[in-house]
């Protein structure tokens, strides 16, 4: 069941069929530099890993992060969506794109359509870290009008993460 569509793309929950692709996605050398090693090596830890990463938020929460599907051919091609960490105030948007679909603007795309989704549910903010060095999301939560808070250390990583802010 599609939470939202854009232009090009359906981001939609995750189910456990997901899981080959979700083995793929953590293990790309992206998300390892920026996000963290979850330490996800076979689809039986990618289910498990799904399991208290994204479904457990869609039954504890109502919202998670999302699969992003190509309208057009249904290929998954990442993950973007809307988490609330205990460690931020507000929710997070968050995404992830395999690396052979990066620069093509489905982050951008579907981080829209979540910050209007966040809107029809009447939130009054957003929010999102990065990477220190990831000037690529950088750049594209600028694109989104958010605006930087500073520098936090939160657990699971190993440095601060750059905090930002959106004004709903």
């Amino acid at each position: 069941m599609p939470i939202l569509q854009t232009q090009r793309l359906v981001l939609r929950e995750f189910t456990p069929l997901d899981a080959p692709f979700l083995l793929r996605l953590v293990n790309e050398p992206g998300w390892h530099r920026y996000i963290n090693n979850p330490g996800v090596h076979d689809v039986d830890a990618a289910l498990a890993w799904a399991e208290g990463r994204l479904f457990k938020a869609y039954r504890e929460q109502g919202h998670g992060f999302w699969a992003v599907q190509r309208r057009d051919d249904g290929v998954l091609v990442g993950m973007c969506g809307l988490f609330k960490r205990a460690v931020l105030p507000e929710p997070d948007l968050g995404y992830a794109l395999l690396a052979e679909y990066e620069g093509h603007g489905y982050a951008l795309e579907a981080a829209r359509g979540c910050v209007a989704h966040a809107r029809v549910l009447g939130w009054p903010a957003l929010m999102a870290i990065t990477a220190v060095q990831n000037e690529r999301s950088v750049a594209l939560l600028a694109k989104l009008g958010f605006f930087e808070q500073g520098q936090e250390w939160f657990e699971g990583y190993d440095e601060p993460s750059r905090v930002f802010r959106l004004v709903l």
